[in-house]
């Protein structure tokens, strides 16, 4: 899953919920307050990890807000071996973005996973573009399989979702069931601007999002099998695109 939590505003008790309902394995978190007065001093990702049952989380901070640290977080059922944190390219002044590169085994398997949370809308696609170049190049120099997720503020046709698009899946846009925007606006029309995409190790088989009222974005929830690392994956399963299980002989 990945969701835009908001830091919570709307209730931390709605988004574990939320969270709950789905079952997930992994939950890439962004709009994320630790200590902060308008989290009520509570560390978020910990807190959610508490009440959703995934045990392990970690806080990647952007910036300070509200007395505390604002940022990305991730909260996981598999243990987190290793963290790190890359700034992104912004404009001058602008709030400051990252991406985090979090390490876990999953079933054996050493599986990077990716979160972002890209400019925000509705300008600043060149400064979008960059970002999505310098998570690209990342991912490039990683050999394991891998997961990029996150609010990317643009849309499926943008140029920084056609390069993420060059090395990796958009398991909604594969394997998706329902509605597909996932941030609603009261007048204009409904954005889709949050995304789980897989590289090749991975294959989808289905993704929905969540219409729920516990956050400004709706959250997206994607099943995934992975495949053996050690096996290079063919064609017509890379064509097949979306919980975290392991492949057997028989998918």
């Amino acid at each position: 899953m990945t969701f835009n939590i908001q830091s919570g505003i709307r209730g931390l008790d709605k988004v574990a919920e939320t969270i709950r309902s789905a079952s997930p394995d992994i939950v890439a978190l962004q709009e994320v307050d630790v200590n902060s007065r308008r989290a009520n001093g509570l560390h978020q990702p910990a807190e959610l990890a508490q009440r959703t049952g995934l045990p392990y989380y970690a806080h990647f901070r952007t910036t300070a807000l509200y007395g505390g640290d604002y940022g990305v977080g991730i909260i996981s059922r598999f243990p987190l071996e290793s963290v790190e944190q890359y700034p992104l390219p912004v404009e001058p002044g602008t709030e400051p973005r990252t991406v985090a590169r979090i390490l876990m085994k999953v079933h054996g398997q050493e599986v990077s996973i990716y979160v972002t949370h890209l400019t925000r809308r509705p300008f600043n696609s060149d400064i979008r573009m960059r970002q999505s170049a310098a998570i690209m190049k990342l991912l490039s120099a990683d050999p394991r399989p891998k997961l990029l997720m996150g609010d990317m503020n643009d849309t499926p046709d943008s140029r920084s979702l056609r390069l993420f698009k060059r090395e990796l899946m958009d398991v909604f846009a594969l394997r998706g069931q329902g509605e597909a925007e996932t941030y609603p606006l009261p007048v204009i029309p409904n954005l889709r601007i949050d995304y789980v995409m897989a590289c090749d190790h991975f294959m989808p088989k289905s993704s929905r999002v969540l219409r729920v009222k516990a956050s400004d974005h709706y959250p997206v929830v994607a099943d995934l099998t992975l495949l053996d690392a050690t096996k290079a994956p063919s064609a017509e399963v890379v064509r097949r695109p979306a919980t975290l299980e392991p492949a057997t002989s028989s998918q």
